[in-house]
Parts: structure tokens; C-alpha cells; sequence
């Protein structure tokens, strides 16, 4: 094959794992009908997704399935609908009195339950204050909380307002909430005080000031479209407390501050049901905005609709995790992700499920926390990203192996590539080898899955997201756009629109299609991944194409390398990078985390220059030569207790290949979780 074209690709693929037979006996989709419907997307794939479409609750049945104007789509153009009346209303005859929301907050003893009864009320009623406040149709809302109920509330209130939100993750700066309230020009904020992350305070509400004033109250900041603020007192998380008489608090800059429950209270409990009532919008009515980071540093805002968006979502939460309606669902990412957006809050809630919700890290106030809220609450669903399940993996299987987990019946990744011995260890640790993983594949701009197993139909091999789900038309391309060879890597492509597409990119088309559809012709998407299809068709994701080393003439995907060194008994976690190399083109620099006992080994040693840490860099400089081939041996392995990640788990490869490069970190770490590690990193290399 063409060394100039596409990836090595030598990740071994022979373990392979059936579908469980009593899994498959109740799933909510079986491998026929899984076959049936994949020929249904394949020959029909409008027919296919009008059909998804239709089990949505509309006020106006769409006629229109889909106007495509490359790379612009609408979909389910003339329907009617709201999303809130999808996730709330219409559960409320058959399921009001069922758990919706199940919360858990990082200190102990607190706990929140909600029926579908209860959160539909409070929904009702925030949607009623900010329609008092002024609000209309098409007004945006920024939301900075943490991951408390009212978080959803603030989410549902807003779709059944018609006014589309943007969430801001709430450990985001107040310069990056500034910029993203600005450019969506959000006409209020509903925030908090302060919520709990790793034992600490977290100061939302000092964010919001200085965003708004710029640490000065008595100006007007940069984001004068913001006319409102709605604070939640953290001690009044669920309702508890009472809300102050006067719900007005006072100013931010020129925007009005209310308190959260006390404003819900000035509308009068005759006239909630007619200010709270669920506006009837277009399917293509945007639904929220979601900033995700860009290459020029400034973000990219997100749009997506409501119609496609929700039944892109709705059916993907059903067949990818089998939902039942015994299930305690938990997907543990922040709604400030777009994980949080479609499979906390949207895709669950307009099944009808009940969702546990949990504040703060996962490791406090120890080791075992996921796995004593599992136990307790007796949790059936997990999803949840590779990069916590590396991080439990270095702290040891004690910490799981104290608690019953046997309530688990499936198991979820999601966020980036999963290795193998972390899918493994996923699977014979947290599941006991009983439960089928779905190693989900999407992005922010699909909006909802694209490749995934439906555990009741497809087998899984551990590291591949295995095959695309019905209806998508997904392809692995050469640079001239042609399919390649099973077994060849390229690039992954969505050849045809799909109704939960980002619809733009806010405020700058252009952007939107140069960014996703500039690399093809033909309205082709490409997602930026690098990727290859085995024998069998399953889709290997191989690391973005921006992060694919040239090595001698080879090209080498970084997930390949991670995956062999994470391979080895002693590594924990890996990220690899390149750096500009006059003989190879380029050189393999591995940043490499160990388990906790070969960490302690090492530091005991005396640290990254003494023999024992030389002879292991050999030692899996050797391993991945054996694995992969010479041409892949790394030129050099930096021990980390830490790498790099975003808020939401990512390894921030960026960051490390600056550091690799020049020694040095000048690039936008605003999303970066602890910037302690990077310090740590140049300290190693000072050594």
C-alpha cells in the first residue's frame, strides 16, 4: 500500500467477543431487525429517518423530509414541535410518577429525586419567570452551573421557551464565558454561587461578575446583551430552604440579578400554566448552541436544531444502551459537553428514562466513589470516558472490587479511542465479563451517535466502535476520495446528511464550510479522524489526521502507538506527538503515565534520569518495535504522573507536541483542567 496515503495499520484484532445469548434474547434490538433496518437507511435512508422522526410527539406533522442545499441541511422542514413537551409532557399520563432525575452532589449525604411529575413543574415554572423577565422566541440564554438538577431545568425551560441556550462548562474561565455569552449575544445567564469539584468550592457566580464588569460592578463589560441574571444558592439545590421575599438581589454591571427559586415565585401559580406552556417552534428552530475549540483560537459556536436533533438523539439512547424501563441510566459527563447535552438530558429524557445525575470527581472523597454510588443506587447503565476508565485503571482494581457492582448489565465509552487493555479491563473489572460494552463513535457536530455496536445484535472486538448505525452512510477515503480497501486506513467520512447535524457554525458559514466540507466534493463530511475498516467492515479509529506522524515514510496513527504502549504491564495512560526530526521527517516522543506501584518504583529510584528509568524507556521503546514495527519505536519516553487533559477527559496532544518541539507551552490552554501538569512536565524536562 501507498506509505503516502494511508496508516500503517497493524493493531491486532484477535479477540472478538459474541453477543451474550440472554442479552441478546431481551435486547431492544436484535441482530435481524438490525440487518433489516441497515438495508432500510442503505436504500432509503430519508424513508429511514422520517420513520425515527414520526415516533417523536408533534404538534405539526412534517410533510417535507429533507431540503439539502450542500453543505446546508434541513430536516422535517414544515413539522412543528417542542423538545421540553418531548422530554416532559408526554410521559406525564403513563410514567408522571416515575424517577426522571436521581441526583447525587460531591459532598456527602446529599441526594435529589425528581418524578417526571416534579421536574416537569419546576420546568414549567422557570419557564414561566423567564418569560416574565421578558424573553422571547429565538432570545438566547447562557447557562454556567454546576452539574446540579437545576442545571436540567435550566435546559428544559429554555427549549420550551423557544429561546436556544448555550451551556458553558463551569470550569471555564470568566474570559472564555464572556466570549461565548458575546458571541451567541445571550440575553441572560442563569448560573450558581459556587458547586463542589475534588473537595473545593468552585466560585461560579464571582465568574459571571467578572465576565459581565470585568471585576468591576460598576461597569458594563464586554457583554452588554445580557440583561439578566438568575443565581442559584447552592444550599438550595431540589428546593430546599427558603427562597428570600424579594426575588430581585440587586445588579451585575447593567444586568438585573435574581435568585433562582424566589423569581419563579413572583408568577402567580394561576398564570404558570399559560406563561409556562411549551412554545410550538419549527423543527429547524435552533435548539442550543455548543462552543467547541478551534484551531484559530476562537471558538466555534455550534448550532443545532430541535427536529432532527431530538430524533437523531432519541433513537440513538434506545438502540445503542438497550433502555428499559427498569433502568438507572448514568452517562457521567457535564452537561457543558455535548455528551451531557445528548445523552444526559435530551436523548434519556425524551425516552422516558430515569437519569442519575452525580456533581462532582470521581475520586472524591475516595478512590471507590463511582463504584459506591453504583452499589447504592443500584445503577444499570454506565457511560462514561476512556480516559476515567485509564485513570481507575492506575489507581487498581481494589478500589472497584470492594463494592457489588452486579446491578451493571451494560457498560459505555465515549470521548475519544478506546485502547484495548482499558476496554478490557472495563470489561473483566467493572462488568465481570457479563456486560456488552458500546464504544460509541461521535462528535459535537454529528450531534448524536454514528458508529457503535447495538449490544444485542453485534459482536465487539476491544478497540473498535465496531460498525456505523442505521442510517448513516459512513466511508474511509484516500486524499482523492476514494473508498479504500478494507484493511487501509484514511479518512472518515459521512458521504450523506443526517438530522442531527450541526447545522452551522454560529454567525459564520463560511467557517462551517471550509472547517467540514472543504477536504471533498459532494457535500461529503469529514469528521478529521483517521480511520480503517477490518475484514469484518469494523471501523478502527486511528486519532485525528492532524495528529498522523510521517516516520521514515510511514504514517502512523498516534491511537496505534498509545494502544501498544498502554499494552504493556506498567503503563497506565499514554499520549504520543511528533517532532520535527532531519533524518525521519519526523520522531516519536511518548509521554508516558504508569501504575501506581511502577510510579512509586520509579520516583524511589530516583526519577527519569537514573538506570532503572533508562532500562524501562528501552523496555517499551522495545515493546512497541515488537508490536508495531522498528519504524514506530519511540525516539523518547517522558514519564508523567499526569498528562495534559480538557475538562472534559481529552489528552491535550497540542500542548504536548509544543512541549516535545521546543520545551515550551505558548498555545491556548483555557480549557485545560490542571495547568499544574504542564508544570510538571517542563520541571521533568529540566531535570
Amino acid at each position: 500500500m501507498s506509505n503516502s496515503d494511508s496508516f500503517s495499520v497493524t493493531l491486532k484484532e484477535n479477540r472478538r467477543f459474541e453477543v451474550p445469548p440472554a442479552f441478546a434474547a431481551q435486547a431492544n434490538v436484535k441482530a435481524e431487525e438490525r440487518a433489516r433496518l441497515v438495508e432500510i437507511g442503505r436504500k432509503d435512508p430519508e424513508g429511514y429517518w422520517a420513520s425515527v422522526a414520526r415516533e417523536l410527539k408533534w404538534r405539526k406533522p412534517f410533510t417535507r423530509v429533507l431540503e439539502w442545499n450542500a453543505p446546508f441541511a434541513k430536516w422535517f422542514v414544515d413539522g412543528r414541535l417542542n423538545a421540553s413537551e418531548n422530554c416532559l409532557d408526554r410521559h406525564l399520563e403513563k410514567d408522571g410518577d416515575k424517577t426522571a432525575i436521581l441526583w447525587e452532589g460531591e459532598p456527602g449525604g446529599e441526594s435529589v429525586r425528581w418524578t417526571y411529575k416534579e421536574l416537569h413543574a419546576r420546568v414549567v415554572a422557570q419557564t414561566a419567570a423567564l418569560r416574565k423577565l421578558g424573553l422571547k422566541k429565538g432570545d438566547t440564554v447562557a447557562i454556567y452551573m454546576p452539574l446540579v438538577p437545576e442545571g436540567v431545568v435550566a435546559m428544559l425551560a429554555c427549549a420550551r421557551g423557544g429561546f436556544p441556550h448555550t451551556v458553558v462548562f463551569g470550569g471555564f474561565s470568566a474570559e472564555s464565558l464572556k466570549d461565548r455569552m458575546h458571541d451567541a449575544g445571550a440575553k441572560a445567564v442563569l448560573t450558581a454561587d459556587y458547586g463542589w469539584r475534588k473537595g473545593v468550592k468552585v466560585a461560579l457566580r464571582d465568574q459571571v461578575v467578572k465576565a459581565l464588569t470585568g471585576g468591576n460592578p460598576g461597569a458594563t463589560g464586554g457583554t452588554s446583551t445580557v440583561k439578566h441574571v438568575l443565581t442559584l444558592k447552592r444550599e438550595s439545590v431540589g428546593g430546599a430552604g427558603r427562597a428570600p421575599a424579594e426575588a430581585l438581589l440587586g445588579k451585575i454591571g447593567t444586568a438585573d440579578e435574581y435568585d433562582w427559586y424566589a423569581v419563579a415565585n413572583t408568577v402567580e401559580p394561576s398564570k404558570r400554566a399559560v406563561l409556562g406552556a411549551a412554545e410550538e417552534v419549527e423543527a429547524e428552530h435552533p435548539l442550543y448552541i455548543l462552543y467547541t475549540s478551534g484551531t484559530t483560537g476562537k471558538p466555534k459556536g455550534i448550532v443545532h436544531s430541535t427536529g432532527g436533533y431530538l430524533a437523531g438523539v432519541t433513537r440513538t439512547t434506545r438502540d445503542v444502551f438497550d433502555l428499559k424501563p427498569s433502568d438507572l441510566y448514568w452517562c457521567t459527563a457535564d452537561i457543558g459537553w455535548v455528551t451531557g447535552h445528548s445523552y444526559v438530558v435530551y436523548g434519556p429524557l425524551s425516552l422516558g428514562a430515569s437519569v442519575f445525575l452525580y456533581e462532582g470527581a470521581p475520586t472524591t472523597p475516595g478512590a471507590d466513589r463511582f463504584w459506591d454510588m453504583i452499589e447504592r443506587h443500584k445503577i444499570t447503565v454506565l457511560y462514561t470516558a476512556p480516559t476515567a476508565i485509564r485513570a481507575f485503571m492506575k489507581l487498581g482494581t481494589e478500589w472497584p472490587k470492594k463494592h457489588d457492582l452486579s446491578s451493571l448489565r451494560l457498560l459505555g465509552s465515549v470521548g475519544e479511542p478506546i485502547n484495548p487493555e482499558a476496554w478490557m479491563w472495563y470489561r473483566d473489572v467493572i462488568g465481570d465479563g457479563k456486560c456488552p460494552i458500546v464504544d460509541t463513535y461521535w462528535q459535537t457536530e454529528t450531534g448524536a451517535i454514528v458508529i457503535s455496536p447495538l449490544p444485542g445484535a453485534v459482536a465487539t472486538k476491544p478497540g473498535s466502535a465496531t460498525l456505523p448505525l442505521p442510517g448513516y452512510d459512513v466511508d474511509v477515503l484516500d486524499k482523492e476520495g476514494k473508498s479504500v480497501p478494507l484493511g487501509q486506513g484514511g479518512r472518515l467520512v459521512i458521504r450523506k446528511p443526517w438530522p442531527s447535524m450541526a447545522r452551522t457554525v454560529h454567525g459564520d458559514p463560511e467557517r462551517f464550510k471550509k472547517t467540514y466540507f472543504s477536504e471533498f466534493k459532494d457535500g461529503i463530511y469529514f469528521t478529521g479522524d483517521g480511520a480503517r475498516r477490518d475484514e469484518d467492515g469494523y471501523v478502527w479509529i486511528l486519532g485525528r489526521v492532524d495528529d498522523v506522524l510521517n516516520v521514515s515514510g510511514h504514517r502512523l496513527g498516534t491511537m496505534e502507538i498509545e494502544s501498544s504502549l498502554v499494552a504493556h504491564p506498567k503503563v497506565a495512560e499514554a499520549a504520543v506527538v511528533g517532532r520535527p526530526d532531519e533524518l525521519k521527517g519526523q520522531a516519536v516522543v511518548a509521554f508516558v503515565s504508569l501504575k501506581a506501584e511502577f510510579a512509586k518504583a520509579l520516583k524511589e529510584s530516583g526519577g527519569q534520569d537514573q538506570a532503572a528509568a533508562k532500562a524501562l524507556k528501552d523496555e517499551l521503546r522495545a515493546h512497541v518495535a515488537k508490536e508495531i514495527g522498528s519504524f514506530a519505536r519511540p525516539e523518547d519516553v517522558r514519564f508523567a504522573d499526569g498528562l495534559p487533559k480538557t475538562r472534559s477527559g481529552k489528552i491535550m496532544r497540542r500542548l504536548l507536541r509544543e512541549l516535545a518541539t521546543s520545551g515550551e507551552v505558548k498555545g491556548d490552554t483555557t480549557t485545560l483542567e490542571d495547568l499544574n501538569v504542564i508544570a510538571a512536565l517542563k520541571a521533568g524536562d529540566e531535570e
